[in-house]
């Protein structure tokens, strides 16, 4: 019995997918080969057979993973797809391990993130106790290394902090990589990666929303993208997502009020994220990304060269002081404060800040 549940569980192995920072290729090259094999996401370590990792790894921070990997129970596997051209070799590998046997689990793996409650004060002036823990690095429809820092008065988030970004490796960051070549990149072909990059985004929010067809429809429109679908076609595969998404009461709902964001402290910040809007809440931000979305579909077939100019990239202008995603993460934490601990993941969802910006200045430049 022990050993036909192995050989079911080996064929189709439920996967703990975890991006590290500059890893976003090999990210989408594993949900790719994911959907395609009919293999299952795993919402957590205890649920997983095999952990991916997407990403090179960068030496000397790797103990996490070593942590969350005995979390797994077994038998177990892990794998490392460094680049995109590897995903299906390394996904096949880690299946032969499984039917292998894998990996024993051990025993007294840590929780990560808890920690004890202790006593602190609400607004009303009452003793009530507060409990820190952590989210992230490794949640479903979560920014690659984002770690975020909480404390809990009840389910109410009182405090919230940004953790320092883990050190990642990479060429360009993906996303903004047609802006940070600009003059040689065709319209086209940014709009392509605009709009590939927004479905992405729009496909996190709606897998915490627990929207699971939605959210397949925005990541497989973002494949064919990627892929260099035509464009009349794409735009007809979008026509169902955004006709549902802007008419959804179960979004207005849901997101309406999370995380408002003022203008002022948008500016003050240097928040230039297109789908940022002044005074706006969760809900905004959604419909802005989906406006986005059909925005840059209809470029798909622009003429011309990407102009120095187009500085625009998906979360913001990329030519100024700092990466468009630092701006985002300033504002992550007081977006966060007085929302309920089952919306703190909506909020991030919505506003998706990308680390493989902050990883590579890291990199680069010794600052981060």
């Amino acid at each position: 019995m022990t050993a036909t549940v192995r050989r079911w569980a080996a064929a189709r192995p439920a996967v703990l997918l975890v991006p590290l920072p500059g890893g976003t290729p090999s990210r989408l090259a594993v949900e790719r080969e994911l959907r395609a094999a009919g293999w299952p996401l795993a919402e957590g370590p205890a649920a997983a057979d095999l952990l991916v990792v997407a990403g090179r790894p960068v030496a000397g921070s790797t103990e996490w993973l070593d942590e969350l990997y005995a979390l797994l129970p077994g038998p177990r596997a892990r794998v490392t797809v460094a680049t995109p051209e590897r995903a299906a070799r390394e996904l096949r590998a880690g299946r032969a391990l499984l039917r292998a046997g894998g990996d024993r689990a051990s025993h007294g793996g840590p929780v990560a993130g808890l920690s004890l409650a202790e006593r602190g004060d609400d607004r009303d002036g009452l003793r009530l106790d507060v409990l820190r823990l952590s989210l992230g690095p490794a949640l479903p429809d979560w920014p690659a290394g984002l770690v975020l820092r909480l404390a809990l008065q009840g389910d109410v988030v009182v405090s919230a902090a940004v953790a320092p970004p883990p050190a990642g490796a990479g060429p360009l960051p993906f996303w903004n990589e047609p802006w940070l070549r600009a003059g040689t990149v065709d319209r086209a072909a940014a709009a392509r990666r605009s709009c590939a990059a927004h479905l992405d985004s729009v496909a996190r929010l709606l897998g915490v929303a627990g929207w699971p067809q939605l959210a397949h429809l925005a990541r497989r429109s973002r494949d064919a993208l990627l892929a260099g679908a035509d464009p009349a076609a794409v735009r007809h595969g979008l026509r169902t997502l955004l006709r549902r998404g802007e008419r959804s009461l179960t979004a207005r709902s849901m997101l309406r009020g999370l995380g408002p964001l003022s203008a002022a402290e948008a500016a003050g910040v240097g928040v230039t994220c297109p789908v940022v809007a002044p005074g706006g809440d969760a809900y905004d931000r959604f419909r802005r990304r989906l406006a986005e979305i059909e925005r840059t579909a209809g470029l798909l077939d622009a003429p011309g060269v990407l102009s120095p100019g187009d500085a625009v990239g998906p979360r913001g202008r990329v030519d100024g002081p700092r990466p468009p995603s630092a701006a985002l993460l300033d504002v992550l934490p007081g977006l966060l404060v007085g929302a309920e601990f089952a919306a703190a993941r909506l909020v991030v969802a919505g506003l998706d800040p990308d680390l493989d910006e902050l990883s590579r200045t890291a990199v680069g430049s010794g600052h981060g």
